[in-house]
């Protein structure tokens, strides 16, 4: 065969074959809901987008007890009255991030060494296989341990590294949070804060937006809150007179550390009534109990919406007693993913979404309130 001609038939089959592919990619994303850009016309790449939404579902059984076993069967969930059958249930080992307000200018009742003992008593109920992190805030937002399952190295961290401070910087630290739960590839997040829920820089509109921020994941957010105690403390005292013992100069574990005598006057108790004619502290201690009520409605929202736990108590006893409420619901959850019969493209930017899920079978008891904020942004 003419050599000229057999080149230009190789050449030939070659060029057919080539413009019969086209490159294909698939995306699929799990957790955080997002889209996959439409294609421009000069983009010949097919592109098929998936969506699935992840949810913390609670299950228990008549008595309260833990409900083993559950399957996608057992579910059925409503997502804005649309019904969804459930893609996957799994039971997980959990990621509990504890975040400790160790801080606060004008804190009656809430206390570094109080704090350290709610955040032991949730690490010590946990099961084994859960992972745990420590965080703590007051002039900054730090974190004092990174994951682990070794519960001794957890409860030695929250003992040794946390710290007093003099301010709450509330936002820094569930901007943190945040980020630090979406760092890694994890599922079953949750989110513990032990908190009065202030902050002291007043960034009302940096703490709405940070709370929108956990609405767009799959985290669960359980609150232990100090602001029925600290309010409690405050209403008498902006009224400037008060058989309340005025706050201490000094807090406890600083004052622990004065010599004998200035030690035993920081720590001598006030008797009798105290008359408070300061104006300007009576408009503080005002200003900081609306704050208190206003923070308190927003995180017992907060975690309404995310399907997790808020603890008020009217004691630091009572607070510490509860904490092991806390580790019990975060061990009786199931991940749960399905997906959506209306997709985010359809949207058009962001969407609110609430989501409900019953149980068809006999016995379970299950609570998944979550509210979803998606969003076809990246």
């Amino acid at each position: 065969m003419d050599r000229v001609y057999l080149r230009t038939l190789v050449l030939a089959v070659f060029l057919v074959f080539a413009a019969a592919v086209s490159p294909v990619s698939l995306k699929a994303q799990s957790g955080r809901v997002q889209a996959t850009p439409t294609p421009t016309p000069a983009d010949d790449t097919v592109r098929v987008s998936t969506e699935e939404i992840k949810l913390n579902v609670l299950a228990f059984d008549e008595n309260g007890a833990f409900f083993p076993n559950v399957t996608a069967n057992d579910l059925v969930i409503t997502e804005d009255n649309i019904l969804h059958q459930p893609s996957s249930v799994r039971r997980l080992p959990a990621n509990v991030l504890i975040v400790m307000d160790t801080g606060g200018e004008l804190r009656a009742i809430k206390s570094l060494d109080w704090t350290r003992k709610v955040a032991k008593a949730v690490v010590s109920s946990l099961r084994p296989d859960d992972s745990v992190a420590i965080m703590q805030y007051s002039d900054k937002a730090e974190i004092v341990d990174e994951w682990t399952t070794d519960k001794a190295q957890s409860l030695a961290a929250i003992a040794k590294k946390t710290t007093f401070g003099r301010r709450d910087v509330l936002v820094d630290a569930l901007k943190m949070a945040t980020d630090f739960l979406l760092r890694e590839p994890l599922e079953n997040r949750q989110l513990v804060l032990i908190t009065d829920g202030t902050d002291s820089l007043g960034r009302s509109s940096a703490k709405f937006d940070a709370i929108q921020r956990l609405l767009t994941t799959s985290i669960s957010v359980h609150v232990l809150s100090y602001s029925s105690m600290e309010a409690a403390d405050i209403e008498p005292r902006t009224k400037g007179i008060s058989n309340t013992p005025a706050p201490k100069a000094l807090p406890p574990e600083i004052a622990a550390q004065l010599p004998n005598g200035a030690r035993d006057a920081a720590q001598a108790p006030k008797i009798g009534p105290t008359i408070n004619l300061d104006r300007t502290l009576i408009r503080k201690l005002k200003a900081r109990q609306d704050d208190l009520e206003t923070s308190q409605a927003q995180l017992e929202k907060l975690a309404t919406d995310t399907n997790g736990e808020f603890i008020l108590p009217d004691s630091p006893d009572e607070m510490v007693a509860k904490a092991p409420l806390v580790a019990k619901m975060i061990d009786s959850y199931y991940v749960v993913t399905y997906m959506p019969k209306i997709p985010v493209v359809a949207t058009r930017g962001i969407a609110e979404r609430n989501i409900q899920v019953t149980s068809k079978r006999a016995g379970l008891i299950v609570e998944a309130r979550r509210k979803l904020l998606v969003s076809t942004k990246n």
